[in-house]
């Protein structure tokens, strides 16, 4: 199985837990790493580009830090332009069903804030659940999502451990 990770975070040079993950990713070898803000600066998407890659791969992650409880801007115009009406969805539209989509998101706020009864009354599940309904809606199926919560405060030990069950998170069955 081939596995694409889209990485959307606006400052990756400045970030902790996505750029560890990314290296980790990385140094695995078993992934294709695609960075959308880093690839498209300019904020113009090649549609085109960006479907082939799609076509290319059977399991797609969408990696990025939870802002404002939702994706980075540029990752929401990626899902705008790229899952297009005849090609992700509607008449003609199956270039994805039978693939996998999954969310890998971090956040600031710590675990107790994403429950039923903390902070935000909602789960990080919960909040991350229109990923859910968009793979369902081009046909493909969707994982469980990878969170990490208050990256403000996780250890050099506690990142590395978390970016190894990364990979192993999102390279499960894909060797089978």
């Amino acid at each position: 199985m081939n596995t694409l990770v889209i990485v959307a975070h606006p400052t990756l040079s400045t970030s902790t837990i996505n750029a560890a993950w990314v290296a980790a990713l990385r140094a695995s070898g078993r992934v294709t790493v695609h960075l959308l803000y880093e690839e498209y600066a300019d904020g113009l998407i090649d549609v085109v580009k960006e479907q082939r890659l799609l076509d290319q791969h059977d399991r797609i992650i969408l990696q990025f830090p939870f802002q404002w409880y939702s994706a980075p801007a540029l990752l929401k115009s990626w899902l705008d332009e790229v899952l297009e009406r005849g090609w992700a969805y509607g008449p003609g539209g199956i270039a994805l069903q039978g693939k996998e989509l999954g969310v890998a998101v971090s956040t600031w706020s710590t675990r107790a804030d994403y429950e039923t009864h903390g902070t935000y009354g909602r789960t990080l599940s919960e909040l991350t659940s229109p990923f859910e309904v968009t793979a369902k809606r081009v046909g493909m199926g969707y994982l469980p999502g990878f969170f990490l919560t208050g990256a403000g405060h996780v250890t050099s030990e506690g990142l590395a451990d978390n970016s190894a069950r990364y990979v192993e998170h999102v390279t499960a069955g894909a060797d089978g």
